[in-house]
């Protein structure tokens, strides 16, 4: 996937993986990191001698929301930038589900699928991706989601047939 489209191709990749993201590992200062900004310290992410004892995992795990949030770093690790945008804005998140923990050490990519590209008005197009994050070595993916963002870019730029 080249590294850049135009606003015109944009609608042409729906249905298709548009990238898969480099590996991020999730190391412990990282949970400690999101722990300290969240306010959520729950022992099976900080603690990871009664993480080990306690619980089923073998250690601490990273918060779903940590790696929720990591699907920005992805998406620019590996998706094409649209030429013309002059700001990309995080709509939100139909669904999200979180399918198996990331424990502490793991490895984690991002795969994103188009699944819609609309034009909202004349300077906006909203982009629908199918969002799976893969875990090295393992059978389950982290989570799955359906998320949208949006791509502004100048009235002018809007293809003549969107």
């Amino acid at each position: 996937m080249p590294k850049e489209i135009s606003l015109a191709e944009v609608r042409g990749l729906v249905g298709q993986e548009v990238g898969v993201s480099r590996w991020f590992t999730v190391d412990q200062s990282m949970i400690d990191t999101f722990a300290d900004a969240t306010l959520d310290h729950q022992f099976i992410h900080t603690d990871p001698e009664r993480a080990s004892a306690e619980t089923p995992f073998g250690g601490t795990i990273a918060h779903g929301f940590l790696t929720l949030s990591l699907l920005s770093a992805m998406n620019f690790d590996c998706v094409p930038r649209v030429r013309e945008q002059t700001m990309g804005i995080n709509f939100g998140f139909d669904k999200v589900r979180f399918m198996a923990p990331v424990k502490s050490g793991a490895r984690v990519r991002g795969h994103f699928m188009l699944r819609e590209a609309r034009f909202r008005g004349a300077e906006l197009l909203s982009i629908g991706y199918g969002v799976t994050v893969e875990i090295e070595n393992e059978r389950k993916p982290a989570l799955t989601a359906d998320w949208i963002t949006l791509i502004q870019f100048p009235a002018e730029a809007r293809p003549a047939n969107a």
